[in-house]
């Protein structure tokens, strides 16, 4: 893919991930892409270690869905940090 596809799928991942988990996370478009990548590496890294995909390399429903699983698990982990931090 190419880099403005990342970038899309990274907007639509971050805002995805952000939409399904409710809360306070880390605010602004540009960190809600970098969600979006951040997790579609780590959707990707997940899916192949599980064997379940050979990760993320089209844009289709699939990369969408590593992406956003990717994202979310990645603003769980900043919320856990982030409210260790701040507590």
């Amino acid at each position: 893919m190419n880099i403005f596809a990342w970038l899309l799928v990274g907007l639509i991942a971050g805002v995805l991930a952000k939409l399904l988990m409710p809360g306070r996370g880390p605010g602004g478009i540009i960190v809600t892409i970098l969600l979006g990548i951040g997790g579609a590496i780590v959707g990707g890294f997940l899916a192949i270690a599980l064997g379940i995909s050979d990760g993320v390399n089209n844009f289709d429903i699939g990369t969408i869905v590593l992406a956003v699983a990717g994202a979310m698990l990645l603003l769980f982990g900043y919320r856990m940090v982030g409210g260790a931090v701040h507590a």
